[in-house]
């Protein structure tokens, strides 16, 4: 794809998408939702890691008002379930580590899409926002189901319902992302972390992912299975050979990804 909302990069096993309209805050437009689809889906067969970030003072303000069709007519059930929709999957059925590198403000389904993923590192200087409630509308692009599980009933009613700032700060506190870093060392920090994500063993983070998102629908002796039944893949896996000789072998695993 010939991208011209977003920026794609992949280099030594590490796939980075940009977010590119610096100008309009990276705000989503039906160009950049299928962009990004096609990003990820991408990435995930180029590389063992991707990372979302934004280029300029902020991450993404969520929907662009200015789009076409974005009016009071707009077709926001069309739009959800055929735009929206397929993106999120694209994110977060991504079989490899994925990572929110949130430079700015993260707004409306600007703050759902970084949560879509894996890990979320912000710099602290970014915010996150649920907008939705200002002009009459509910969170949205996944936001009702992943802030309920990664912050809490109580904090994601909060959030939703006033609208407030959430600080980067303040959401690391809350368990609401993974990570809060200065502004001087984030671009560094966000770096290592992907990188290290895309030399790690990727068949078994991919059964990790699996098995902690299916532990909320399933009974303990359900997720025993889920979990016995994964670790038997992963130790088919020459990473786990590798793993297990570098462990003994008293030096760094040198993983494949296989």
């Amino acid at each position: 794809m010939d991208y011209q909302t977003l920026i794609f990069d992949v280099t030594d096993g590490l796939a980075v998408v940009t977010l590119n309209r610096p100008e309009q805050m990276n705000a989503l437009t039906t160009q950049m939702r299928a962009e990004i689809e096609h990003a990820f889906t991408q990435g995930a067969k180029l590389a063992r890691c991707v990372v979302i970030t934004g280029a300029g003072s902020a991450f993404c303000s969520g929907q662009d008002l200015g789009d076409s069709g974005a009016s009071g007519a707009m077709n926001l059930e069309r739009t959800l379930r055929d735009e929206y929709a397929p993106m999120l999957r694209a994110i977060i059925n991504c079989p490899v580590p994925t990572v929110a590198a949130v430079n700015g403000a993260a707004a409306g389904a600007g703050a759902n899409l970084a949560l879509a993923t894996d890990i979320v590192i912000a710099s602290e200087n970014a915010y996150f926002l649920q907008a939705f409630a200002r002009i009459g509308l509910i969170p949205d692009a996944g936001g009702t189901y992943t802030l309920p599980r990664q912050m809490g009933a109580a904090k994601a009613m909060g959030a939703a319902l006033f609208a407030d700032k959430i600080s980067a700060r303040q959401a690391d506190d809350w368990g609401m992302i993974w990570q809060a870093v200065s502004d001087d060392t984030f671009d560094t920090h966000w770096r290592e972390r992907a990188a290290h994500l895309a030399m790690g063993p990727t068949a078994a983070y991919a059964a990790t992912k699996t098995a902690i998102r299916a532990s909320w629908g399933n009974s303990l002796e359900e997720q025993l299975t889920l979990e016995a039944r994964e670790q038997g893949k992963s130790g088919q896996t020459r990473d786990f050979k590798e793993g297990v000789m570098a462990f003994m072998q008293k030096r760094s695993a040198r993983f494949e990804g296989r």
